[in-house]
């Protein structure tokens, strides 16, 4: 057994999971209390009178191809939402264990983990290092109860990404689970780090079709990491957790021609977040722009709050970072005609 599971919590180990009915779709189904006859507005291929495969796993062998990594090293959900959930949930003892975020991150790390009951303990990245990661401080913050250690790369609200030697010193000094959250990873140009989940039992990666491949809407995401993780918390997730409709938009989503025009959007938004950086930097309401890998700008203003007024005047919603600093706002890349128009509205 993978000894990263000697952290889990005891009775996730030995939990029995749920019983679904079983399913062969070579089969007739009179097992499953549904309906016999499709609604007449359905227009999925499978039907939606009927259950979807309790634990895709036809999906799941499509992401792990595209992640490049083996069907058993992945478990599909809703979204990195759902995967983060999941990961706490299955790790962390309300009221004794705690994990490690470093902020300014994504938020969800810490909301999930309060909703467990798990503490939360803050290294923050070091802004006047670009916002790099703080290792000696992580290894300070960490005791015998530390579980997780989330890391965002690129990391979310700042767009820098992480680096790969400061992640890989993190997996390797700390007895814990260190989940990688790569929502952005398709805007860097570069591979992940999917496949280091063969030399390192406690690293999990997170990757998502919401961003790079434009299903925000239908709330799909991959935990990668060892067999075993993997096997443990397909044990806490629902049964049915992805709707048919998402599974064969996935699918077709997936296809050669698709992949070709995500990559095309892809470059396109790298192009756009370029000459975006470029004209704000030179917009006289502009303090700071800083440096992204993602499909977004962290940019610092003179006034936030006038900012954001100009932007709502222009008829475009961009995100309050006021938190990370009094000048911080978040913008992300959009279209060639909503950029201009951003541009304008600050200039």
């Amino acid at each position: 057994m993978n000894e990263i599971l000697a952290l889990a919590r005891p009775e996730i180990v030995a939990l029995k999971p749920y019983s679904h009915a079983s399913w062969d779709p070579a089969f007739e189904r009179l097992h499953a209390n549904e309906l016999p006859w499709r609604a007449e507005t359905d227009r999925t291929v499978a039907g939606l009178n009927r259950y979807p495969e309790p634990h895709p796993h036809e999906l799941a062998a499509r992401l792990a191809n595209l992640y490049g990594v083996d069907a058993t090293q992945l478990l599909p959900g809703r979204g990195s939402d759902e995967s983060i959930d999941l990961v706490v949930r299955g790790f962390c003892r309300a009221g004794v264990d705690n994990v490690i975020i470093c902020p300014p991150t994504f938020g969800m790390y810490e909301v999930a983990a309060n909703i467990q009951g798990a503490e939360v303990r803050k290294v923050p990245l070091l802004a006047e290092r670009g916002f790099e990661l703080d290792v000696e401080s992580i290894r300070r913050a960490r005791d015998a109860n530390t579980k997780i250690v989330f890391l965002c790369s690129p990391n979310n609200p700042t767009g820098n990404r992480l680096d790969a030697k400061h992640i890989e010193w993190v997996i390797d000094a700390l007895d814990a689970l260190v989940v990688v959250d790569e929502a952005y990873i398709e805007f860097t140009g570069s591979e992940g780090l999917s496949s280091w989940v063969r030399h390192y039992p406690n690293l999990v990666v997170l990757r998502t079709l919401s961003k790079a491949f434009g299903l925000a809407g239908a709330r799909v995401g991959s935990l990668i990491a060892a067999p075993e993780i993997v096997s443990l918390l397909g044990k806490v997730i629902p049964p049915y957790s992805i709707p048919q409709p998402t599974i064969e938009t996935v699918f077709a989503t997936l296809a050669p021609a698709q992949l070709a025009i995500q990559r095309e959007r892809v470059a396109q938004v790298r192009g756009e977040r370029e000459r975006l950086r470029s004209a704000l930097a030179a917009a006289p309401s502009v303090l700071k722009v800083w440096p992204s890998d993602a499909n977004f700008l962290l940019v610092d203003f003179k006034d936030a709050q006038a900012a954001l007024a100009a932007a709502r005047a222009a008829k475009l919603l961009i995100r309050d970072m006021r938190n990370v600093s009094p000048q911080s706002l978040r913008i992300t890349v959009g279209s060639p005609e909503q950029n201009d128009r951003l541009i304008r509205s600050f200039t």
